[in-house]
């Protein structure tokens, strides 16, 4: 019989920015890649239209994290160099890292030169009984899954 194994949970995954952010988070989107389209209008040899899809630009998605708000100020003071400019000296590889049942690292996605697109704060309501949410989206130039 083959060994079976389990997928994995996905509340288990911590996040590594050089040092800059490092933690959990309670939502992560955006470990992906996609192509463009190009679309090529041809007629074949029997006269027939078709019409063919070729890859086109490779883009990746930016990745999307949450977490509930503390008095850690990591992702704000990270975006603030974006603000003042320094777009470059704010760029960092990170790291996405989901774990198994017992902690042990399972699944690693890489990205390279990663800066604070944008951040966006809690929404307060006063009738609310729900933990305030700050999002950080992070615009990079190359993922990948490496375990």
């Amino acid at each position: 019989m083959a060994e079976r194994t389990d997928p994995l949970v996905g509340f288990h995954f911590g996040v590594d920015i050089q040092g800059v952010i490092t933690g959990y988070f309670t939502e992560c989107s955006g470990l992906g890649s996609e192509h463009e389209a190009i679309e090529h209008k041809v007629v074949t040899e029997k006269g027939q239209e078709v019409v063919l899809k070729l890859p086109g630009r490779l883009k990746w998605e930016n990745i999307v994290l949450k977490r509930g708000i503390t008095g850690n100020m990591d992702v704000w003071d990270w975006r603030k160099q974006v603000e003042d400019g320094d777009v470059e000296g704010a760029r960092r590889d990170g790291s996405i890292v989901m774990f198994d049942q017992k902690l042990a690292e399972v699944a690693r996605w890489n990205f390279e030169r990663a800066w604070p697109l944008k951040v966006t704060g809690p929404q307060p309501k006063a009738d609310s009984n729900e933990i305030g949410i700050e999002e950080l989206t992070i615009a990079h130039e190359y993922i990948a899954r490496v375990k």
